[in-house]
């Protein structure tokens, strides 16, 4: 995968920002990763987001809409516009909650990699230091079949409480459930806090 691959066009975005993102499938050192994370280790300042709880890129990507769009504003409840993007991915205020359900933990197989730069910073490092310190495979972020693999439908039936749809009940993972997981999903995230 190239530099290319990485970037995320999202309409509406403020000047200033670019956005890069990856899916690393097959991790094998989450543990490290988030060790990182914990210690705020400036070199590993990324979104790092648990895969099986995203039912989509738009799922995704709403996020870090909201996340740029609080840092733009000064209006962050984390320690940065990162922190923020795993924060915006949960349907309720609560930040240690968000951390552990939406990020990255020991247990992660599938990661979702975000990074958001400004002011026309090179994302070359950024890709660099992926490639070096994540072991995994990526792929480009697409709503592809490796994406909607990852997605545990369960999980996030349970985070989102879903679990009373009964258009989303069963085990099977059909692209109509897919598709109204998704509208309900957003639809939790945009509501959050009212």
């Amino acid at each position: 995968m190239d530099l290319v691959d990485f970037s995320v066009a999202i309409e509406h975005l403020p000047p200033g920002y670019a956005v890069y993102a990856a899916l690393f499938t097959d991790v094998a050192n989450a543990a490290f990763l988030q060790s990182q994370l914990v210690a705020r280790n400036a070199d590993f300042e990324y979104a790092l987001v648990d895969a099986a709880t995203v039912v989509s890129r738009t799922h995704l990507l709403a996020a870090v809409y909201k996340a740029v769009l609080a840092h733009n504003s000064k209006a962050l409840k984390t320690p940065n516009v990162h922190s923020e993007t795993v924060l915006s991915l949960s349907p309720s205020l609560n930040i240690a909650e968000a951390y552990r359900r939406y990020g990255i933990t020991a247990e992660t197989h599938n990661v979702l990699v975000v990074k958001i730069l400004l002011d026309g910073a090179d994302p070359s490092p950024v890709w660099a230091h992926l490639a070096e310190h994540v072991q995994g495979t990526p792929v480009p972020l697409s709503d592809s079949a490796t994406l909607a693999e990852s997605t545990d439908l369960a999980r996030v039936r349970k985070y989102y409480k879903l679990n009373g749809i009964p258009s989303l009940a069963g085990n099977e993972d059909t692209p109509a459930k897919r598709q109204e997981a998704e509208v309900l999903v957003l639809g939790a995230m945009a509501l959050r806090g009212l």
